[in-house]
């Protein structure tokens, strides 16, 4: 079976968060399973370019990769990944594109139906509520009734990762032949690697005797940053040993905000910003740390939220998140509104009894191992895309 999978940025961009990583290991566990896996992808890296070979292939993790060049910023339109379309796409069992509002849904779902290709379509949270209000609302609305309508309506499935994903889809009245929701996997081979005791600590001068809060994820208006610092001045209150470590990229210059609400809760000696961790730095990030907290206005998963339980963290969320419900029934963490003193109380209540954080911990490696395998999630597809 050959796929095409569709999507606007790949690896190794990965700014652009969890996505980028959740969806390289589908495509790397497919191949794996003996399916062949071609992704036309876009070289566009937020406000830069990848330095990486264009108009060619690319075996990363034996998928086939090819990065075509951006030419106008504001649809991610390429002409030559068009072009490509064009050309190749008939020679494709099926189309599986992860974009919504952007050149690629509309130019593959256009193909696809041109060459009588089935085509999934994964907008991995685009089309929920939060996003849908909350960021150029009236532009999307137009561009849905314009094109993103068409598109979903005649995709043969969408693919959504969470219930709660499906859920909002199904109340904004948006257009279903079929939906299955197939949850991210969690590749644990990464996680073999061996980080020195105490690297993270040692790198940003963080006292072993301080307790971290961890939060690892963009620095976007959506993560819930606005609530998480007023929070963690409530905690700093009744612990002063705790310190806040804010790890990752700035998303559209949203750090100034941030900053700006440090300033004004008098934090600055509380908070270390450390910019985007990869590899062992950020494993490292988790082990050292001593809660994981991600207060999201929407997430329509959380991978940052896996590799955390997988590490042994015990997380605190938002009802928001959309595996809140695996957390909660897990034991894997605590679960709250996305409000101040929900968050500062179960930040507390886990920096205050150890024998919980550890409980937690456990539970949330164990519900990783069971229910988010990356060789289950790549089954589910299999039999997903055999069907189409």
């Amino acid at each position: 079976m050959k796929i095409l999978h569709l999507v606007q940025c790949y690896t190794p961009a990965y700014r652009y968060g969890g996505p980028i990583k959740s969806v390289h290991e589908l495509n790397k566990w497919l191949v794996r399973r003996g399916i062949e896996v071609a992704v036309y992808t876009t070289n566009i890296d937020g406000p830069y370019k990848l330095d990486v070979p264009l108009n060619q292939e690319v075996i990363i993790d034996g998928v086939k990769v090819y990065y075509f060049p951006i030419i106008f910023r504001p649809w991610q339109y390429s002409f030559s990944l068009h072009r490509a379309l064009a050309k190749n796409l008939k020679y494709f069992d099926a189309v599986h594109i992860t974009s919504v509002f952007l050149s690629a849904s509309t130019l593959g779902a256009y193909y696809a139906k041109k060459f009588n290709k089935p085509y999934v379509i994964s907008p991995r949270g685009s089309l929920m509520k939060e996003p849908l209000q909350k960021k150029s609302s009236l532009k999307k609305r137009i561009y849905i009734s314009l094109f993103e309508k068409r598109n979903l309506k005649a995709a043969d499935a969408i693919h959504f990762t969470v219930e709660a994903e499906k859920d909002e889809y199904l109340k904004a009245g948006l257009p279903l032949k079929k939906g299955i929701v197939i949850p991210n996997g969690l590749d644990l081979e990464e996680f073999k690697e061996i980080t020195p005791s105490g690297a993270f600590r040692k790198k940003w001068n963080i006292d072993s005797q301080k307790k971290v809060v961890l939060f690892l994820s963009r620095l976007n208006w959506k993560k819930g940053l606005d609530t998480l610092i007023p929070a963690f001045a409530e905690v700093v209150e009744k612990e002063p040993k705790a310190i806040l470590a804010i790890v990752g990229n700035d998303d559209e210059g949203y750090r100034k905000k941030v900053e700006f609400l440090i300033s004004n809760f008098q934090l600055k000696d509380k908070v270390i910003f450390t910019g985007m961790l990869l590899g062992k730095d950020k494993l490292a990030a988790f082990r050292e740390s001593d809660v994981f907290v991600l207060p999201s206005y929407a997430e329509n998963f959380g991978m940052a939220v896996l590799e955390a339980m997988y590490l042994g963290l015990p997380v605190i969320i938002t009802k928001n998140v959309g595996i809140a419900p695996s957390v909660s029934r897990g034991g894997a963490g605590i679960v709250v509104n996305k409000d101040e003193k929900e968050v500062s109380e179960a930040i507390l209540k886990i920096l205050n009894n150890p024998s919980l954080a550890k409980k937690m911990g456990q539970c949330g490696r164990q519900l990783v191992q069971k229910e988010f395998s990356p060789v289950s999630v790549a089954e589910k597809f299999v039999e997903l895309y055999n069907e189409l």
